[in-house]
């Protein structure tokens, strides 16, 4: 599914299942993965958000929260994306593995 589409799907408040892409989460999400994205407007540092970064879509991990900035957004190897005010989504669960 493409990235809009899930972003679509999460502003109308409906919870989606897809599947997770490329390496930069491992080992928490592989490729393929297929997880669970709760519609969400705010999170905690720790969760793993589905949001956008620059342009980008992503369902990285929140490293900090600024009232002004917004969210810090990484990947599970230390790259920072940046700061986005966008946050869509929550991964609720890892549902299962292609591995």
């Amino acid at each position: 599914m493409r990235p809009e589409m899930i972003r679509d799907r999460l502003e109308r408040g409906i919870i989606v299942e897809c599947r997770s892409h490329g390496s930069s989460m491992t080992p928490i999400l592989y490729d393929g993965d297929l997880v669970c994205i709760t519609p969400a407007k705010e999170a905690e540092v720790g969760d793993i958000v589905f949001c956008k970064v620059r342009g980008h879509y992503y369902d990285h991990i929140v490293k900090a929260k600024n009232p002004k900035r917004g969210y810090l957004i990484r990947n599970n190897h230390g790259h920072i994306n940046g700061w986005s005010h966008q946050i869509f989504g929550i991964v609720h669960k890892h549902l299962c593995s292609e591995r």
